[in-house]
């Protein structure tokens, strides 16, 4: 909620830039300050350092993610509905399996993406605002990713299968408050862990 002024507003503004122009401009053109940035990013390399080697590819090309789990499976993780093709799915092929027979609601999701898994430590679809830790799924390097601050909403696994290519795995809290974000990334990991066994019998 903003309470100041719209000239306050710009005057601190331009405090602020000018305190930064000042920090920069040392006087000594050889010293160059440490930026969070810079450290982030060997925090994420490091990550990246720690992730097991994959023991064989399991190609996505043709997956269906509603055919990644079977009835078995779908029991285990309580889903009582036909899997349903999400209707936005712009990352990937998304397939969405609902736990809503009793409370707590929650659902899965599982999508196929053309990107690698480091694209999510070190790439392009890195981000600050989430909480990424590398482990393993069935051997294979994998990642929980998940934002940390407010109410646990959902957390997401991300597992490196193939060169270039990562399954999803993402499991939702529909009532609101009723999981623990380790909860819900145990959630997300058995998900996980169920799909991979499955891709490994297709090989």
């Amino acid at each position: 909620m903003r309470t100041a002024s719209t000239s306050a507003l710009s005057f601190g503004a331009v405090a602020v830039l000018a305190l930064g122009v000042a920090a920069c401009s040392s006087g000594d053109p050889g010293t160059a300050l440490p930026v969070a940035p810079a450290a982030s990013s060997a925090s994420q390399a490091a990550k990246a350092s720690q992730l097991p080697p994959r023991p064989a590819d399991l190609p996505l090309t043709g997956v269906d993610p509603c055919e990644l789990l079977g009835q078995a499976q779908l029991d285990e993780l309580q889903v009582n509905a036909v899997p349903r093709k999400a209707a936005d799915a712009q990352d990937g092929p998304t397939c969405v399996f609902d736990a809503d027979k009793t409370e707590p609601f929650h659902a899965y999701h599982l999508r196929t993406v053309s990107a690698d898994l480091q694209e999510w430590l070190t790439g392009a679809r890195r981000k600050n605002s989430m909480t990424t830790a590398p482990f393993a799924v069935e051997g294979y390097p994998a990642l929980t990713n998940y934002r940390a601050a407010g109410t646990p909403s959902d957390c997401e696994v991300l597992v490196g299968v193939a060169k270039g290519q990562t399954l999803a795995a993402q499991a939702f809290a529909v009532t609101a408050g009723a999981f623990t974000q380790q909860q819900l990334c145990d959630q997300a990991t058995q998900a996980a862990d169920l799909a991979v066994q499955y891709l490994k019998t297709r090989t």
